[in-house]
């Protein structure tokens, strides 16, 4: 036997010490085991209710009237823009026919011009030429003309042949021709063949706008070469507009539009879709759609409209009070009713006023019929404000 048994055996109370410690060593690990894990664990959230910046809270909401919104049919709408240019039909040339160097302009660029109207003034060499030309072909008919006579009072007495006198008949003829085409050479130069002045003088070929001027004083003209002038007439023009790939079946030709001028928005006008480019932009995807208006007098090259496309089908629109709808930022708002004398105010996309009541407003987005609103917006907001 050990000296282990031995002192064990002999040793009662060391026996009972031994058997303590073993049973409560495990039960101390234990509990230190859990508070140190107790000691780790996050603190449980603290939660903080933020009041909705968008809810607003009154002592007496009875004294804003409310109104519900309604849905009404209505066709859907295409709305583009444009650019107001002149009838490419309706554009007319001044030409010259005569080489020169101009020496006085009667009309400028934007000037309103009647047919007939003189423009401007060139001196040119070539009315010269030409009445040279005529004097020499008058004076070579005069000398067939004697030789003719001579001619045919030969052949009456039986000293010529017929041959001879037709020959001489046809020299005459060739010799009027030749006069007469001098002269009407002169002629559109503007010159009379029998007093020229070596000036040409350039009219407006029919009523209109100048739309373009190529000529300065003094600057040279080339006959049939560079227009001196382009005449429009804007009694009809195009609006040409953008329409994107996408809305492309919404535009048909022979569809009507209706033109709004950017700087006549009270002024509205109405157009008929004449052409649709078959060529897409290919940067921005779009096809140039062309709408001839008949212009009333308003209308100006260059200017900015819009143009919408009214189509065949029903669409079912959110209608709303006008005042209703407020106008903050850039951007739409109603207020609706909420529970706890509360009103909230939503974010919506406002449509145009309805043409036959101004008092009501279409929303397109943010609101459903049936719901209710504030019937005026402004005067809550003013509220609020205070």
């Amino acid at each position: 036997m050990t000296a282990r048994s031995n002192l064990s055996k002999n040793c009662p109370a060391l026996r009972a010490g031994l058997l303590f410690l073993s049973i409560s060593l495990p039960a101390l690990s234990g509990c230190s085991h859990r508070d140190v894990e107790a000691a780790e664990a996050p603190p449980p959230p603290n939660v903080v209710t933020v009041a909705e910046p968008n809810l607003f809270t009154v002592d007496h909401p009875e004294q804003f009237p409310l109104a519900t919104a309604v849905d009404r049919p209505a066709t859907s709408e295409l709305v583009v823009t444009g650019t107001v240019t002149p009838d490419i039909a309706r554009n007319v040339p001044v030409i010259s026919l005569a080489t020169g160097k101009v020496v006085a302009i009667h009309a400028r660029l934007g000037d309103v011009v009647k047919k007939g109207q003189l423009l401007l003034t060139v001196r040119s060499d070539d009315v010269a030429g030409g009445f040279s030309d005529y004097r020499k072909a008058v004076s070579a008919e005069a000398l067939t003309r004697v030789q003719l006579e001579r001619v045919q009072d030969l052949y009456k007495h039986g000293a010529n042949s017929l041959n001879d006198l037709q020959v001489a008949e046809d020299a005459e003829r060739r010799a009027q021709i030749d006069v007469e085409t001098t002269a009407e050479h002169l002629r559109l130069l503007g010159n009379d063949p029998d007093h020229p002045k070596f000036m040409v003088d350039l009219y407006a070929p029919v009523s209109g706008v100048i739309t373009d001027q190529q000529v300065t004083n003094a600057a040279g003209v080339q006959a049939l070469g560079t227009n001196p002038f382009t005449i429009s007439d804007l009694s009809y023009v195009w609006v040409v507009c953008d329409v994107y790939e996408n809305d492309l079946p919404n535009v048909k030709i022979g569809d009507t539009a209706e033109i709004t001028l950017n700087a006549y928005p009270d002024h509205p006008l109405k157009g008929k879709v004449s052409n649709i480019l078959a060529v897409l932009d290919p940067n921005i995807r779009t096809a140039k759609v062309r709408i001839e208006v008949q212009n009333s007098g308003v209308m100006k090259v260059g200017m900015f409209a819009k143009a919408v496309f009214r189509g065949q089908t029903a669409e079912m629109h959110t209608i709303v009070p006008a005042s209703a709808v407020m106008h903050m930022h850039d951007r739409d708002f109603v207020f609706v009713p909420a529970p706890d004398k509360k009103f909230r105010r939503i974010e919506v996309v406002s449509g145009d006023l309805l043409p036959a009541d101004v008092s009501l407003q279409e929303v397109k987005s943010g609101l459903k019929p049936g719901q209710q609103v504030v019937a005026n917006a402004l005067v809550l907001d003013h509220v609020l404000a205070q």
